[in-house]
C-alpha cells in the first residue's frame, strides 16, 4: 500500500490517515511498513541498539508530520522514499534536544541528479550556467534530493559517501549562522576549540587537496567551510574509524556536537 503518492506527500493527509491530533501525536505508533522500510534501505538502522532504534522511530514520526514532500521529474513519491530520507536524517540529532529541523519545510524529489541554475558573481559581471546536482540545501525552508542517490546512500553503508547525511549537515550549519560550517554548538568552549580546530583542519585539507595528496575527507569538502562540515559528517557516520585515526580532534568535535560516537557501532570497519 502506497501511503504517500500523488507526488505530493502533506502533513493533513497524513493526520487524517493515522487519525492524530496533535495531543497524541507522541502516542504514535511506529507503522511495521515503516520499520521494514528501514531494516531494507537504512544500513545505520541495524547498527543501534534496540532503545536508540525507537529513539529513531520516533523522531522520524515527528519528521513526516512536519515536513512535506514533493515529487519532481516526473517522480510520484511514495512512502518507501519518505521514510527512508526521513530516517537518514533523524539519525544526524538521535541524540540532540530541540525541534526537528525546525527550519526545514518542503523536500523536493528528483528520480536522479537533476539540473540547477547557477549563479555566480566574478568581477563585477554575474554568470549564468546550469549544472548537474545529486542535492541542494536552501536556507529559506527547502532541500533538493536525488532518490536514487539518497536510496544508494541508506543502503550502502561504510563507503564515506551519503548524500542525505551530507544535505542535512547543511541545514543544521543553516540553522545558526547561515552556511558558515560552524552549527548551534551551545557553549562558548566549544566554539572555541572548533573555531580552533576546524579552522587548521580545513587549511590543511585544502593544502593537500591542491598539492594532490591523499586524504581520508573527500576532496569537495575543500570548496569552503560549508562543504568541509557536511563532507566530515558523512565521514563521521560512514567511516568514523578512519576519520578519528586521521583526524582526532576534529572527530572529537563532531561527537560533541552530535552527542554520538559512532566509532563504537564500528568496531571491524576496514582500512581503504
Amino acid at each position: 500500500m502506497v501511503l504517500f503518492n500523488d507526488s505530493l506527500f502533506m502533513l493533513g493527509f497524513l493526520k487524517r490517515w493515522l487519525k492524530i491530533d496533535e495531543k497524541r501525536s507522541a502516542e504514535i505508533i511506529f507503522r511495521d511498513e515503516w520499520r521494514e522500510i528501514l531494516r531494507h534501505n537504512v544500513f545505520y538502522y541495524h547498527l543501534l541498539p534496540s532503545d536508540k532504534q525507537t529513539r529513531l522511530e520516533q523522531l522520524v514520526i515527528s519528521f513526516l508530520s512536519e515536513k512535506s514532500f514533493e515529487g519532481a521529474g516526473g517522480l510520484r513519491v511514495t512512502d518507501e522514499m519518505c521514510v527512508t530520507i526521513a530516517a537518514q536524517a533523524c539519525i544526524l540529532i538521535l541524540n540532540r534536544e530541540g525541534e526537528v529541523y525546525p527550519g526545514l519545510r518542503t523536500i523536493i524529489l528528483y528520480p536522479a541528479a537533476f539540473v540547477s541554475e547557477t549563479r555566480r558573481y566574478e568581477g563585477g559581471v554575474m554568470h549564468e550556467g546550469r549544472q548537474v546536482r545529486l542535492g541542494e540545501s536552501w536556507d529559506r525552508g527547502i532541500l533538493i534530493l536525488s532518490w536514487s542517490d539518497s536510496l544508494r546512500g541508506g543502503l550502502g553503508g561504510g563507503d564515506g559517501s551519503n548524500l542525505v547525511f551530507h544535505e542535512f549537515a547543511h541545514q543544521l550549519d543553516n540553522e545558526w549562522l547561515f552556511g558558515t560550517g560552524v552549527p548551534d554548538l551551545g557553549k562558548k568552549e566549544l566554539y572555541e576549540r572548533w573555531s580552533r580546530v576546524m579552522n587548521r583542519e580545513f587549511g590543511e585539507h585544502v593544502r593537500r587537496v591542491s598539492s594532490g595528496e591523499p586524504t581520508v575527507i573527500h576532496p569537495y569538502g575543500a570548496t569552503n567551510p560549508a562543504e568541509f562540515f557536511a563532507v566530515l559528517t558523512e565521514l563521521f557516520f560512514e567511516q568514523p574509524n578512519q576519520l578519528q585515526a586521521a583526524h582526532i580532534e576534529a572527530y572529537q568535535l563532531l561527537k560533541e556536537y552530535y552527542r554520538q560516537d559512532p566509532a563504537l557501532l564500528f568496531p571491524e570497519e576496514p582500512l581503504s
